[in-house]
């Protein structure tokens, strides 16, 4: 068992650098559904992948299921976007940003002279949620 666990690990850290959340799930799933009973565990040892996911993804192999065509999740999922919670967040970064901007207005390497820190504290003082 040493010896099938190091081989996932050296398939694994090859792959890894490279792989998104779909294709990272197909491997282990694969990997999980070739070893048979106690793949799911062995793989999740040697990985860190949660049971979980490698079940989703032996449910997304076994029913031909994919995200779609250059996506990695299935439509809707991930977090919503801000804007949709909070309308007018974007007008209003945009305000702040315009106030502060630096650069060239003709180049399109601009830049704004407020830290992260300073443009979410102002954006709180406009009543917006910090998270």
């Amino acid at each position: 068992m040493a010896d099938t666990a190091d081989l996932i690990r050296q398939r694994f850290d090859a792959l890894d650098p490279v792989l998104d959340e779909q294709a990272r799930r197909r491997f282990a799933a694969a990997e999980a559904r070739a070893l048979g009973n106690g793949g799911v565990t062995l793989v999740w040892k040697v990985t860190g992948i949660a049971r979980s996911t490698i079940n989703r993804g032996i449910a997304d192999i076994e029913e031909n299921r994919s995200a779609g065509e250059g996506r990695v999740r299935r439509p809707g999922g991930g977090r919503r976007a801000k804007t949709q919670d909070d309308p007018t967040l974007l007008d209003d970064l945009q305000s702040l940003l315009e106030a502060s901007r630096r650069g060239d207005p003709m180049s399109p390497l601009l830049w704004t002279s407020k830290s992260l820190d300073k443009l979410c504290a102002a954006l709180k003082g406009m009543q917006h949620p910090s998270r």
